[in-house]
């Protein structure tokens, strides 16, 4: 069994288009999305290329989703700053009712057994939580309680677009990077599952992606690029002040 593990789009079609590209040759049984499709410049477009594949996907609710599908509801979270709820407003305006109602019933985990691995669970942040942060730093002290509720030899996350692979406990715990907007090397970072775990990076030509980007119309805070995004350095600093805090 193979199975790859797209976390963190969000919206970013070139680079989703260039794994897709990489998974025809490796010819997956399945994929899980693993949240956070939404909240990007060609989300609708994503969605619509996940759902034309010829094999089983299965969808994640992540945080960006809830927030774009709460948008279009008019539930918009007040504590988010000014620029993120105008975004999300764009991405909202962008979605048709069948998208809404879809996406609006994703599950918040995803259980599958894999050979050599047993049984994985997929979620978004942590089990619990699809906003929470922890990183390959994070004391395991604070992670025990949480993983072990999980139940899993394994457990596959994303949503600090960051790669990793470590111990919590007996559990093993892999982040499997963002496909969209990945913090550190330039590029799209997932995961392929079959039955060894592989942290995968997958080049695509920016220039032509942030050409694309720009013509969607996105907008996008001007201090801030996807396809340029803070290093990994940095995001680990912001994230220690911020661990499981939801």
């Amino acid at each position: 069994m193979q199975v790859a593990a797209l976390y963190d789009i969000h919206g970013n079609l070139p680079a989703l288009e260039s794994v897709l590209d990489e998974l025809e040759a490796i010819a997956v049984d399945q994929i899980v999305v693993g949240g956070d499709v939404l909240g990007g410049p060609m989300q609708v477009e994503c969605i619509e290329r996940l759902r034309a594949l010829p094999f089983p996907v299965q969808y994640l609710m992540g945080n960006s989703d809830r927030e774009v599908i709460a948008a279009r509801q008019g539930n918009e979270s007040q504590k988010l700053p000014r620029f993120a709820r105008e975004m999300l407003r764009w991405c909202a305006g962008r979605l048709t009712p069948e998208h809404e109602r879809w996406i609006a019933n994703w599950p918040k985990t995803v259980r599958l057994e894999i050979p050599s691995l047993g049984s994985v669970l997929f979620c978004h942040a942590t089990p619990r939580d699809d906003n929470e942060v922890f990183t390959r730093q994070t004391d395991e002290a604070r992670l025990l309680p949480i993983f072990a509720a999980a139940r899993a030899e394994a457990v596959v996350c994303g949503h600090t677009h960051m790669q990793f692979d470590r111990r919590v406990g007996h559990t093993r715990v892999v982040n499997a990077g963002s496909v969209g907007m990945p913090f550190g090397r330039p590029g799209a970072e997932w995961l392929l599952l079959r039955p060894e775990v592989e942290l995968r990076h997958t080049d695509y030509n920016r220039e032509d992606a942030a050409r694309r980007i720009a013509a969607s119309g996105f907008p996008n805070a001007p201090e801030f690029d996807m396809l340029n995004p803070p290093p990994a350095e940095e995001m680990l600093v912001r994230y220690t002040k911020a661990e499981l805090t939801g």
